[in-house]
């Protein structure tokens, strides 16, 4: 079972390091790891089990963040109360997007970054990506607010960055009166 201390903080180097493409069919190890990445994001997202086992919420998850340098991530989204939907997505591609953007008010987090940030992350309304499945089939997500925002977050960890990098450093409310609060 993952653990916080399993998730790289955002000191280490390698969560800016690019990740490379997955061959499929996929190893043993990678599917094992995607299992972990949902039972942990799952059980992150459930106040008595992330008590229990001292878990940050969290809605989605880079193999980079656990070291492995490999283009795919998981995103758990809970749609209503203790119901989940499970993305995972191999060698994803942002294929298209909303010209709307929008901003998390209460601010984006990280599992990576494990202190308070404010600021506005400028993130598209909407955007569709395509990847791949575990089985290697071609697959496309249209994604739209909330979820959009964790895609286009997870696909930035996959080219090393951070969320951190997209807050204008001089103004880090920069855009709120122009941009969609969420």
């Amino acid at each position: 079972m993952l653990l916080m201390k399993d998730i790289l903080d955002e000191k280490d180097n390698r969560l800016r390091e690019k990740s490379k493409e997955v061959k499929f069919p996929l190893t043993d190890e990678d599917k094992k790891t995607v299992d972990d990445m949902i039972e942990f994001l799952t059980n992150s997202q459930i106040d008595e089990l992330a008590t229990k086992y001292d878990l940050r919420p969290g809605m989605g998850l880079a193999a980079v963040q656990l070291g492995i340098l490999k283009r795919f991530f998981v995103v758990v989204h809970e749609y209503d109360e203790g119901k989940f939907d499970n993305y995972v997505i191999f060698n994803p591609k942002l294929v298209s997007n909303s010209e709307e953007i929008i901003y998390v008010g209460e601010g984006e987090g990280c599992l990576s970054v494990n202190r308070e940030v404010c600021g506005i992350v400028p993130r598209y309304a909407r955007c569709t990506v395509e990847g791949y499945d575990v089985d290697g089939n071609k697959i496309r997500i249209r994604a739209r607010e909330e979820l959009a925002v964790a895609f286009q977050h997870e696909l930035d960890h996959l080219d090393g960055i951070l969320f951190t990098d997209k807050i204008d450093k001089k103004n880090p409310f920069k855009g709120k009166d122009i941009y969609r609060e969420i």
